[in-house]
Order: structure tokens, then C-alpha cells, then sequence
């Protein structure tokens, strides 16, 4: 013990406030305006700011949240699309200590409700678009927050549900208000809440340190220069945009705003804006490749970057990209992790492959982010890793800096989640020899046929290869003799027809007989709120296909 008190190392060598300083995002805003006060930080619609503007806004934001009220530990939500009040939220809201909920724009009221009386919402700030079920959330609540409205010139339509709305409500605030960095970076920075399939969704709460670290993750992972120019496409309410708000501010690029997340909307950003990066959902980038062709803009004069997630993109997606002057890069992540925390980071000796044999390799999910600690396929149970073997799989655990504080409100949950010192995503995949996870599928969407493991994704990857198939979701189907067999549903391409019989035959040839479906169905696929194809709707479908 007294050999420890000596050390030299430790002796008169303690933190202090000229050595020491708690880790946010928000140092990146004030850097920048101070370093890049003339650069372009939000294109909106007609409107444009400076980063001097954009940092006198979010800090007129913070005073007049605190003006009203708000203070240390409060909630603040905000409703609203990819415009300017909700980039400046994830400044002005923390700004103050308080916690930003954003929520997701296709709830229903109940839901909302839920996430609003839950998280202890002390002030609402929502876009006119989403007045209606708003509405009916607020209707609900024993105890209703200080609305604020956006009221939005692209928008028409809608009702103003506050006393006041954005822009007068910042106009009553100091632009030169003195706003602190947390004293401890530990501290709540926002509040996501998962979109579970059944009960009430999670609380996911992040903090300051791992927003800080998330968003330079996303600086390294994406090699990242200066003055970037982002084009929102990814949700911000969807794991607060995977931390973009913080990174586009630490690089002092352009947020180009979008207010609509259409084809056309896209390209024309694109074509107008001088896009330069952009993250979105296979969902979206689907859209892009099937767009008119009338409407697609292929650039000659830049790369544009793009990182996907959500699910592995096919690998037709990944080429048609490719195409049309964009290079993809998968990630992996989930709400728990601050939204992307894995990354297929290139190689330079994939450089000469073909183009299919990148793709193949693109679709899978990569490497651990710089400032993730670690990753690790293993058994569900023992927690034993599996061999890097690309074939043997088991659940995909991620320890580290960039994993949640936890679920709000809720110890059972939090404890199960981090069991062994791991956070358990209830992914499964293989990692390859070099190390590559490849997500194999969720735990619940195995296909367990006659003892053979079959990954829904792969079959879903071959489904896509073929020139009928728009949209494909593949989920286990009860089978007498095998157990399980694999039963698609498909949607086609407009005025393209195609049989079961054809598609079956396809997937045959094109992997192995035993993984190929045993069943066709078409028509459009169930999504959640978020975009994603409801599995737990087709399995029950599948079922009574056997009836």
C-alpha cells in the first residue's frame, strides 16, 4: 500500500481543470465557429447559415430553454424531419445539460405518448407536418410539456399546436449565452428509444463520452477530410443520426438538409449541392438505383461516399451504386451502440477484384470502430468465441466506449443486455479468417432446416441478383420433414412478371439446393415505422400457408 501512495507517477500528478476537461461533441461547434466562422453549415430549403450563425442559434436555443425552465437532467423531445431546428437541437438541448429526445416521425400516438410520458418530456418541439397525431399523443398525457412548433416554409399544412413557435421562441434567447461542458462526461447528452415488436419500447440513453468518440469514429472510418458536404438522407431521430450531427461539426462540412427522403429529392441535392458524402438504409438506397432514369445523376467529378446499414445491402445495390460514382461501405450497428460501431474498412488488394467480388465483400459488416474496444462472435450461452472460420456462427457481443449507458427506468433490461461484461446484440454471424464480421441474421430469423443453419440474408442476397425482384424478405416456414424450410415474400418491379417457379430455379443455381426457398409469395412487404421489414408478420403468414 505504501509503495502505491509513492508512486512517482501519481504523486502531485492529479486531474485539474488545466489538464482535464469532460469529453462532448459540443466542443466541436464552438471550435469551428471560432476557426470557420464563414463556411456554409446548413442548406435548408431556401435557407443558409454560417457556422458563426449556426453556433449563435444553438446557443440562443439553450438560453431560451433555459429561460423557460429547462435545466440539468430535463428532457427536451423533438418531432421533426431532417431540417435545421433538429440539427441545432443536438447543440443548443445539451447545451444546458438537458437530455434530447428525438422521436421517430412515423410513430403512432400511443407510442409517442408513451415515449414522452416515460422520458419525462419537459418540452415538446415538433414540426407542423406532425400536428395530428401529436395531437392525439398529448390528449393522452396526464402532465403535457411546453410546445414549441416548427413552422416550416417547405411545408403546407398542419396545425400550430404552441404558444409560440422556433423561430420566435430562439429569437428570445442570448446568442452569446455562456453555456458549459458537462463536468462529468459520463453525463446523459440524448434519449432513443428502440422500436421493439412487442411490448413498450427501451429507453436507450447515451453520454457525452461516447457522442464525442462516436463522431470521430465516423471522421477515421470514413478517412474523412476537411469540409465535407452531407447530405441527410438517414433519419436524425434514428440513433441521432448516427452521431452526424456532432461529426459534421467537428469537420466543419455543410449539413444539406432534406426534408423529403425521395429519388428525386436526392439527385437533385446531389446535382445542386456538390454532395460529397451521405448515409441511408438499403430502403433508400434501393429507391436510388431504381429511380427514373431521367432523375439519376451520375458524377464524374467526385466519389461520392456513402455508408449503409440496417441490414446487408445486396449486392446488385452495391454495384449499381458503384455506377453511378458512389462507393459504399457497409456498417454495423444498433441503437444500444450510437448507431454505426463496426465498418468494412477497404483494403488496398481488393482493389483489382471485379466488381462482383467487391460487392461480396462490401455486404459484409467489417471491423470494429477506432474508438470501439472490441467485437466477438460467440455462443449465446458459454459465451465462448467461435473459430474465425466464416462458418460457424453464434451471437455478435461488442464491449466498449461506444456501447449505451443503458435503458431508462429499467435495471432488468440494462443488466440482461450487458450479462458477462458484453453487450449482447442478439445478431448472429461468422467472423472471417481476417477478422470480418458477416451478420448472418437476427437470432429469431435463422432458418434451422434439417439441422442445417441457413442465414435469411443470404438467400435474400441471391433473391435480389434477379431482374424481376425489387424488394425480397426470406423467414422460416414449419415443415413436417425438414423442420424448417426457407418461404420468401417478394415484391417485383413494376410491369415486370416473374413466376415462383422461376425464382426457386434461380436461387438453385445460384447456391446450394438445401438454402434455396421452398416457397414464393408475392405482394409488398410489412415495415416497421423505421423502414424495416417486419419478419414476425411474414413468419405468421408463412404458417398458414401450411393451413
Amino acid at each position: 500500500m505504501l509503495r502505491e501512495e509513492l508512486n512517482p507517477y501519481e504523486l502531485g500528478l492529479g486531474r485539474n481543470p488545466a489538464n482535464y476537461v469532460s469529453l462532448s461533441p459540443l466542443s466541436f461547434i464552438r471550435r469551428t465557429a471560432q476557426v470557420y466562422p464563414n463556411y456554409l453549415s446548413v442548406v435548408d430549403g431556401d435557407r443558409r447559415y454560417t457556422w458563426a450563425e449556426t453556433y449563435a442559434r444553438c446557443r440562443r436555443l439553450a438560453s431560451a430553454l433555459k429561460q423557460a425552465g429547462v435545466s440539468r437532467g430535463d428532457t427536451v423531445a423533438i418531432m421533426a424531419p431532417n431540417v435545421t431546428a433538429m440539427m441545432e437541437a443536438h447543440f443548443g438541448v445539451p447545451m444546458i445539460g438537458a437530455v434530447l429526445n428525438t422521436l421517430n416521425v412515423r410513430l403512432d400516438a400511443e407510442t409517442l405518448a408513451f415515449m414522452l410520458s416515460h422520458g419525462e418530456a419537459k418540452v415538446l418541439i415538433t414540426d407542423r407536418e406532425f400536428s395530428p397525431v401529436i395531437t392525439n399523443a398529448l390528449g393522452l398525457l396526464a402532465h403535457k410539456p411546453l410546445i414549441i412548433d416548427i413552422d416550416d416554409p417547405q411545408y403546407e399544412g398542419g396545425e400550430l399546436l404552441g404558444e409560440t413557435d422556433y423561430e420566435a421562441f430562439i429569437g428570445t434567447g442570448d446568442p452569446e449565452f455562456s453555456w458549459e461542458l458537462p463536468a462529468d462526461e459520463w453525463q446523459a447528452i440524448t434519449l432513443s428509444y428502440t422500436s421493439g415488436t412487442t411490448g413498450n419500447p427501451k429507453g436507450v440513453v447515451y453520454h457525452h463520452r461516447g457522442a464525442y468518440l462516436n463522431a470521430v469514429g465516423n471522421v477515421l472510418a470514413w478517412n474523412m477530410q476537411a469540409h465535407p458536404v452531407y447530405l441527410w438522407t438517414l433519419p436524425m431521430f434514428h440513433c441521432n443520426g448516427w452521431c452526424f450531427p456532432w461529426t459534421i461539426a467537428a469537420v466543419a462540412g455543410t449539413h444539406v438538409c432534406l426534408r423529403r427522403v425521395e429519388a428525386k429529392a436526392i439527385f437533385g441535392a446531389i446535382r445542386d449541392h456538390g454532395v460529397t458524402h451521405f448515409s441511408g438504409a438499403p430502403i433508400v438506397l434501393n429507391a436510388m438505383i431504381n429511380a427514373p432514369e431521367d432523375v439519376k445523376v451520375r458524377v464524374t467529378d467526385r466519389v461520392i461516399q456513402c455508408t449503409t446499414g440496417g441490414a446487408a445491402p445486396p449486392a446488385a445495390v452495391i454495384e449499381g451504386l458503384e455506377s453511378m460514382g458512389m462507393n459504399v461501405t457497409q456498417v454495423y450497428g444498433l441503437t444500444e451502440v450510437y448507431g454505426p460501431s463496426i465498418s468494412c474498412a477497404w483494403n488496398r488488394e481488393w482493389d483489382n477484384l471485379t466488381t462482383a467480388e467487391r460487392a461480396r465483400i462490401k455486404a459484409q459488416q467489417g471491423v470494429r470502430y477506432h474508438m470501439q474496444e472490441d467485437l466477438m462472435v460467440a455462443d449465446v450461452d458459454t459465451l465462448q468465441p467461435c473459430p474465425k472460420d466464416g462458418k460457424t456462427i453464434g451471437e455478435v457481443f461488442i464491449r466498449g466506449n461506444l456501447v449505451m449507458k443503458g435503458y431508462l427506468k429499467n435495471s432488468t433490461a440494462t443488466e440482461e443486455a450487458f450479462a458477462g461484461g458484453w453487450f449482447h446484440t442478439g445478431d448472429l454471424g461468422v467472423l472471417h479468417p481476417n477478422g470480418y464480421l458477416q451478420i448472418k441474421d437476427r437470432s429469431k430469423d435463422i432458418v434451422i432446416s434439417g439441422g442445417e443453419n441457413i442465414s435469411t440474408i443470404e438467400v435474400e442476397d441471391v433473391l435480389y441478383r434477379h431482374p424481376a425482384v425489387l424488394e425480397a424478405a426470406v423467414v422460416a416456414r414449419p415443415d413436417e420433414k425438414w423442420g424448417e424450410t426457407p418461404c420468401a415474400f417478394v415484391t417485383l418491379r413494376p410491369g415486370v412478371i416473374t413466376t415462383e417457379t422461376a425464382l426457386i430455379s434461380f436461387c438453385r443455381e445460384h447456391m446450394a439446393h438445401f438454402k434455396a426457398p421452398k416457397a414464393v409469395v408475392f405482394g409488398p412487404l410489412p415495415k416497421t415505422s423505421t423502414g424495416k421489414v417486419q419478419k414476425f408478420l411474414l413468419r405468421e403468414y408463412a404458417k398458414d400457408l401450411n393451413k
